[in-house]
């Protein structure tokens, strides 16, 4: 005689005074019933000699006759030699593998690429980087394959990226590359694509592109010829504001952007008339710290200083923005304001002035004027200067630079004699 089967009932299992325990239903299925009232079915078998349960859900989700029908497809199941908990396992698996494969196709270049920006800002040293990748991937990989799922970019696409610009902007096609292959190399490692990174160089793309010291010309930022410097300094004392004041005093200290905007009322020491740049700010090799930059400041580049009104903020050429200093363009705008396009004259291009004046109308060592500008100089030649006189010769070359800028300078162009105090 076989078991008995179907031995309760929607009404019986529905009762609120039933006590905890199991209750057979027949097949395998039973009604678990807990201390705290809860009701849950349940599939009691045995397999290769070894008891299991599996649990079928509960009464609210599952009804008893859903229950009996999950219970005789598990029997069945076991009946073929399969573990029902082992199969559901199985299934679960492939379904996070679905939905992860879903996932990937799915996932655009361009989400990728703005994951990787918001993963990676926080390290970069200015918002400037970050808004440089949005704004390079925006030009030339996005409108071709911003929505590409990113699981399918290939060489193909990489290269209808970098072709049309490799040879006319060489160095912008190069940090494309690079972004590309770093964004693609973050898509692999949290699965959405697999394979070889179709933008690397090495290997690969430098088979199949000319590398870009063959293409591309050193790009020189256009420079004031020092002998207008005079005339162009009396005009940009002429006007107001923090923009002009920043200029005036990155021309005379011979400094770049970065470090102007970035100046703080910390790095700067009126009694010993000087500017210390920090070397983690200074520009060098990647991953070798430069030593701290300091720069004897000329009377003029002092006055500034004290000119300028300390309203509590740390920067010394504050920005609009609160808490921040002036915007990497500003000095740029000014110099577009005064007439000065970038092919007559930039900011960074001053530096060229002052080297080419340094050079020609002066007697200073070259090797002091490169250290002028930050410029890295062999260990032996800074350590020579170190032990010698040194500053004393640096603060007489910013003030000799400062007075030409005003037009001070005796005998015209010729200021050799200036230099010579050397």
């Amino acid at each position: 005689m076989g078991r008995a089967v179907n031995q309760l009932s929607d009404k019986w299992i529905k009762k609120t005074d039933i006590p905890p325990g199991l209750y057979g239903d027949g097949n395998g299925l039973y009604l678990q019933v807990s201390n705290r009232n809860t009701k849950a079915w349940i599939f009691r078998f045995m397999i290769r000699g070894r008891a299991r349960k599996m649990g079928l859900g509960d009464i609210d989700q599952v009804s008893l006759k859903d229950a009996r029908k999950l219970a005789q497809a598990k029997r069945l199941l076991v009946v073929d030699g399969v573990d029902p908990i082992e199969d559901r396992k199985t299934r679960k698996a492939a379904l996070v593998v679905e939905r992860e494969a879903t996932r990937a196709k799915a996932t655009t270049f361009r989400q990728c690429a703005e994951a990787y920006i918001k993963a990676h800002q926080s390290g970069w040293k200015s918002a400037k980087h970050a808004s440089q990748w949005a704004a390079t991937l925006e030009a030339y990989a996005y409108p071709v394959i911003g929505s590409l799922p990113v699981a399918l970019v290939d060489r193909s696409h990489v290269m209808k990226i970098l072709e049309p610009i490799w040879t006319t902007k060489t160095e912008t096609a190069s940090r494309v590359r690079g972004r590309v292959e770093k964004i693609l190399d973050r898509a692999r490692a949290i699965g959405l694509r697999e394979g070889e990174n179709p933008a690397r160089w090495t290997g690969h793309l430098d088979q199949l592109l000319p590398r870009k010291t063959q293409v591309s010309p050193v790009e020189h930022f256009a420079a004031l010829p020092y002998k207008q410097m005079p005339a162009f300094m009396t005009k940009l004392r002429k006007r107001d504001g923090v923009s002009a004041r920043a200029l005036e005093f990155t021309i005379l200290n011979i400094t770049r952007t970065a470090n102007t905007i970035g100046a703080k009322w910390s790095q700067t020491d009126e009694k010993e008339q000087t500017w210390t740049i920090p070397g983690e700010l200074m520009k060098g090799k990647k991953g070798k710290r430069r030593p701290d930059h300091v720069i004897p400041l000329s009377d003029r580049a002092l006055a500034i200083l004290q000119d300028l009104p300390r309203d509590g903020g740390e920067f010394v050429f504050p920005g609009a923005k609160e808490g921040a200093g002036l915007s990497n363009m500003a000095m740029a705008e000014t110099l577009k304001e005064m007439g000065y396009d970038g092919d007559t004259a930039t900011v960074h291009g001053f530096r060229s002035t002052f080297k080419d004046w340094a050079s020609e109308q002066t007697s200073y060592a070259n090797e002091l004027t490169e250290m002028a500008m930050a410029h890295t100089v062999s260990n032996k030649v800074e350590a020579a200067y170190r032990r010698g006189d040194m500053r004393e010769k640096r603060v007489r070359l910013m003030e000799d630079w400062a007075s030409y800028c005003e037009g001070q300078a005796v005998g015209g162009d010729n200021v050799v004699a200036i230099g010579g105090r050397k």
